[in-house]
């Protein structure tokens, strides 16, 4: 199975289109409709449900579809380009890099953190964790608990200090010692919006002017356990911030994969990696034609 993702992530979504598009053995509206009402609850929102089944409209009537196997291949075609934003979804590999982690609290932050720290040691490049999330008890311990197991060092602050001073001095440690990647914690308190708003510009000011030479990504993470919660809160993220990508957790049988195709399309962010178990190596690169190949196995 691509990417080591449990078949029981997909079994429903296939299930569930295998079922509409052969049970009559004829492709119909009749049968459109009942894909459009498989694909919607998938947690696949109404608004990409509608492009994907009108794109397929279309292309039944433009090429002649009527072969249900075609038919589904063309579905697999259709969810492959909507989820493709190309060389997007590649972590960015130049140096020296600055990764802001964006979240709300318990989807994932901070293990995902470790486990990106993890695979940019194992290709060879020094890494420094920075503690910015000073508000929430114990997040500075937890991230230098997980620093600890990836070999990594951490910077931090007493808790309740400025987060734009830690970043201010990881960036100097960064900086002094050559890092070649300086991934940052951040608080994700959705409630206080204005707040974390003005905090990450803070931040944002901060490394442009300390470290205007360095190359930058914010990456959302979301768990993908929480459907259309997470769909709410790449909208409020998005609003607050320009995020480069999204790490969607959890995606380990849990939960359903639809909820990757509407994010995607919706919000135009490039999935960049997807946490498949609770193993330090169960994060994942993404890849659109392995995942939309994974629906259909």
């Amino acid at each position: 199975m691509a990417f080591g993702i449990k078949k029981s992530l997909f079994g429903r979504l296939q299930e569930k289109i295998d079922k509409v598009i052969f049970a009559k053995g004829e492709v119909d509206e009749e049968m459109l409709d009942e894909l459009e009402e498989a694909l919607i609850t998938s947690d696949i929102g109404m608004d990409t449900t509608m492009k994907i089944t009108q794109k397929l409209r279309d292309d039944i009537e433009n090429m002649g579809l009527k072969d249900p196997n075609v038919v589904k291949n063309q579905i697999k075609t259709i969810i492959k380009n909507t989820i493709d934003k190309g060389d997007a979804h590649k972590l960015c590999r130049e140096t020296p890099l600055i990764i802001l982690m964006i979240g709300v609290n318990g989807g994932g932050k901070t293990t995902s953190i470790a486990k990106i720290a993890k695979k940019c040691k194992d290709e060879g490049k020094t890494v420094l964790l920075a503690a910015a999330d000073t508000f929430r008890a114990a997040a500075s311990e937890q991230l230098e608990i997980w620093g600890e197991r990836v070999g990594v060092n951490v910077i931090r602050h007493q808790e309740g200090a400025d987060p734009s001073a830690v970043i201010f001095d990881a960036v100097q440690s960064a900086k002094s010692k050559d890092i070649d990647v300086l991934i940052c914690d951040t608080a994700g308190r959705l409630q206080t919006k204005k707040n974390l708003m003005t905090e990450l510009e803070k931040m944002n000011k901060v490394i442009s002017r300390e470290w205007p030479e360095g190359h930058r990504e914010t990456l959302l993470v979301l768990d993908a356990a929480t459907g259309k919660n997470a769909i709410s809160q790449a909208k409020e993220f998005g609003e607050i911030t320009e995020i480069t990508g999204i790490v969607l957790t959890k995606l380990d049988g849990t939960a359903k994969g639809g909820i990757v195709i509407t994010i995607s399309d919706e919000f135009e962010m490039p999935v960049k990696f997807i946490g498949v178990g609770e193993g330090m190596d169960d994060l994942k690169e993404f890849d659109p034609k392995e995942f939309a190949e994974a629906i259909f196995e």
